[in-house]
């Protein structure tokens, strides 16, 4: 039974701090030039929290872990960041453009606080492996700060779409606490949700639902073992203790809004590369559409062609590619299987619920057998680079910087959601949920219980 509850949360002051210069995309997605940008922004910028520089001079008593604890400290006694008096839920909206398309949509969904579960109760399902040195960093971060900023992305299936109603009805009555733009053009919105009927039917509504994690495996395991920490050093399990939650947010795969983007799969550094070996290969169990093109002029048309022509197939099994050939034998190739494959031969040691799946498909029918990129190549990128970008993935080849582009459909919602409450998990980059969820937009306190929290000024 999944457990949601209510919580106060902590939020920038826009009379102190505009929302435009203090919040930040989530922390995986911070690169070296964005992390400058948050820096120049606003002192009070999330980036000291989220992810701060690290400086040569760095100690035990002086690092990116201890600056943040101060940060949050003095941005809370100086009122940058204040407390909500009440308990509450959070809607939360995302007005934003699909990428590639002119398509405009609004996701919408609420933060609450999510009662942390082990993945063998049933409640909460992962859909992807995690790894080592991402858990540990925010491990540490979360010791010094007792404070997330970041948050955990869960998808849930209510058809009867309750909680949507209720979200729909508080978005209608007030204006958002928080609106702000974000570089990407995304628009985020916030709601306050205390009214005590309101947040008694999000609890009732969720308490049937299976909880999927769409974004932020790693933040929820290391969720897990700061939870588990504390419960070792108070010797007992406090089942209000605010580290027995996590802040997520929610987001209804009945609704409208939600949006995967495909990763698609760039190959460089192989030795003896030959398109027509791997075609030949191939042939068994792939047919092969070729759009040809002889200048620049016909390239643009016949990408487009290509790109329309791998989307229509997608009921077909179909991947996108792009080799690097010969000068008079450019051309773009959809590869579809051949009617009547049997999955189980080309894919023998895979399940049926991973054989329904582009990317193992991919990596498996035809990156392995067919190139030798194994797995341990793929973890270590030795063969391989991802783009979620097409034009950027295809421009690789132009350039030289690869070989061959394998270009993806984008993975349906369904299937992460059988997969996921199957027990199994999907290859790394398999989803790419569209847009982020912004960081800072609401904070958790991570001290003693929701109703021992300390008043709005206090430090958390």
């Amino acid at each position: 039974m999944a457990k949601v509850f209510p919580f106060r949360a902590f939020r920038y002051n826009p009379v102190h701090a505009p929302f435009e210069q203090v919040l930040t995309q989530p922390y995986d997605k911070i690169s070296a030039a964005m992390q400058d940008k948050y820096y120049a922004a606003s002192p009070h910028n999330l980036i000291t929290l989220e992810k701060g520089r690290v400086h040569p001079s760095d100690a035990p008593e002086n690092n990116i872990y201890t600056r943040a604890a101060a940060a949050i400290q003095a941005w809370i006694r100086n009122g940058i960041v204040a407390q909500d008096p009440a308990a509450s839920f959070y809607a939360y909206t995302q007005e934003y453009t699909v990428p590639g398309t002119n398509d405009r949509k609004t996701r919408r969904g609420f933060i609450g606080a999510g009662q942390l579960e082990e993945y063998s109760a049933g409640v909460i399902y992962r859909h992807e492996h995690t790894l080592s040195g991402p858990k540990a960093d925010r491990l540490e971060l979360l010791r010094h700060t007792q404070i997330s900023t970041g948050q955990l992305f869960l998808i849930y299936s209510d058809a009867q779409k309750r909680v949507d109603v209720i979200l729909h009805e508080a978005e209608a009555s007030e204006a958002p606490v928080t609106e702000m733009t974000d570089e990407y053009g995304v628009i985020h919105r916030l709601w306050v949700i205390s009214e005590p009927q309101r947040v008694k039917a999000i609890e009732e509504a969720m308490t049937d639902q299976k909880l999927v994690i769409a974004d932020g495996h790693h933040r929820y395991e290391t969720a897990l073992n700061y939870r588990n920490e504390r419960r070792a050093q108070a010797g007992q399990i406090i089942p209000d203790a605010s580290y027995e939650r996590a802040m997520m947010t929610f987001i209804n795969t009945a609704g409208e809004g939600l949006t995967i983007l495909p990763t698609h799969r760039v190959v460089g550094k192989l030795r003896d590369f030959n398109w027509a070996d791997l075609r030949r290969h191939l042939e068994p169990w792939f047919e092969a559409e070729t759009i040809p093109f002889a200048d620049e002029e016909g390239k643009a048309r016949a990408q487009a062609d290509f790109l329309q022509q791998l989307s229509a197939s997608r009921g077909r099994r179909a991947i996108g590619v792009y080799p690097s050939t010969h000068q008079q034998t450019r051309a773009f190739y959809v590869l579809t299987l051949r009617n009547g494959v049997d999955l189980s031969r080309l894919l023998p040691g895979v399940s049926p619920l991973q054989r329904e799946l582009d990317v193992v498909l991919l990596h498996e029918g035809i990156l392995e057998p067919g190139l030798g990129i194994t797995p341990q190549s793929v973890s270590a990128e030795a063969n391989i680079t991802y783009e979620r970008d097409a034009s950027a993935a295809l421009n690789a080849v132009d350039s030289g910087l690869a070989q061959i582009s394998f270009l993806l459909n984008p993975c349906d919602v369904v299937q992460v959601i059988k997969i996921a409450t199957a027990g199994e998990v999907m290859p790394q980059k398999s989803t790419d949920f569209y847009p982020k969820l912004m960081s800072g937009i609401t904070m958790y306190s991570l001290r003693g219980s929701d109703a021992d929290a300390s008043a709005a000024n206090v430090a958390p």
